[in-house]
């Protein structure tokens, strides 16, 4: 009677055995990308940590048609289907304690991040883009194109839940419903960051992904001339050595520096002409008057130095010649 139990126990433990080794959640998933893009080559690979994958028939179905079937398939690779449409894709897998199914629904969305360095200063009408230094706040926006049909409208990026990443690392507190924007400030440690997200309807059946590298620059010190009827001179920055004659008007516009007022109290303006302080100002901080006295001719160094009395790593310097 003992040997019929123990019999009966062991059948028992190996019929739940097979049972497991063919259960669905044995059987594992990849794709990469998790989240793509119309168009992108996508690859979708099979793997188990219960089974050998490498000899059993496998079976890859797109939306109801057999694509690829053989011994040992585990990987199938496809291109992303249009925005707003989706893509079915079946893996048929035949284990000696049967068969399994695994379905994948891809639907793919775009994603376009845009950011920008909010308190780096640049002159009016410049045309290029402020750049972010060391300690710089920056802001990066996330604009989801997500379609639910091919002829749908685009969901609200409002009505989107978004999950952000600095540095491959979650940031639960930014993340959340409607959270579309990113603010953080740059580690002055740090030349580059890498700043990533995840937006998904709240029905968790549209997603999209992106991400953006964001790399620091130094600030820089350029010397124009003020003309007194025009303006400052934008079209010519100072050469070095430069010439003057008579009276003219050196201004000095730090590219990138921040806060975005020049005239902040936080900003220290150290000029100086051949090594001796010059005083200027704290209206015309960045104006320097420069004047030739009649019958004499040389050379003096004029020199330049900003400091951020609260972010030690935007201190930037000039210096130029200047010939009379």
């Amino acid at each position: 009677m003992k040997f019929k139990f123990l019999l009966l126990c062991l059948m028992l433990t190996l019929f739940a055995t097979k049972v497991f080794s063919a259960s669905s959640s044995s059987i594992l998933v990849n794709m990469v990308p998790p989240n793509p893009v119309p168009g992108e080559n996508i690859s979708i690979t099979l793997s188990s940590y219960a089974n050998n994958l490498d000899s059993v028939q496998i079976s890859w179905s797109l939306n109801g048609t057999v694509i690829l079937s053989g011994v040992g398939k585990k990987t199938f690779l496809l291109k992303a289907p249009p925005a707003g449409s989706f893509s079915s894709v079946r893996a048929l897998i035949s284990l000696p304690e049967g068969e399994l199914e695994k379905t994948i629904t891809i639907r793919p969305n775009e994603m376009i991040l845009l950011w920008q360095a909010t308190d780096s200063f640049v002159p009016p009408f410049y045309k290029g883009k402020a750049l972010p230094v060391a300690d710089s706040e920056i802001k990066v926006i996330a604009m989801p194109e997500v379609k639910t049909s091919v002829d749908g409208s685009l969901v609200n990026s409002k009505n989107m839940t978004y999950t952000w990443k600095k540095d491959y690392t979650n940031d639960q507190e930014a993340s959340g419903y409607g959270k579309n924007s990113y603010t953080y400030t740059n580690d002055y440690l740090e030349n580059s960051n890498n700043v990533g997200v995840v937006a998904s309807t709240t029905d968790q059946k549209f997603t999209a992904e992106a991400s953006l590298d964001v790399t620091t620059t130094e600030p820089k010190i350029v010397f124009y001339k003020n003309n007194s009827k025009m303006g400052t001179v934008f079209e010519h920055a100072l050469t070095d050595p430069y010439r003057i004659e008579g009276k003219e008007v050196v201004e000095a516009v730090p590219y990138f520096i921040s806060p975005k007022e020049l005239q902040n109290p936080r900003l220290i303006w150290n000029w100086s002409i051949n090594d001796n302080t010059v005083p200027v100002p704290n209206y015309r901080k960045n104006f320097m008057p420069l004047q030739v006295q009649d019958g004499v001719s040389g050379t003096s160094k004029l020199k330049l130095v900003i400091e951020n009395m609260d972010r030690i790593f935007q201190t930037t310097n000039k210096e130029i010649s200047i010939e009379f």
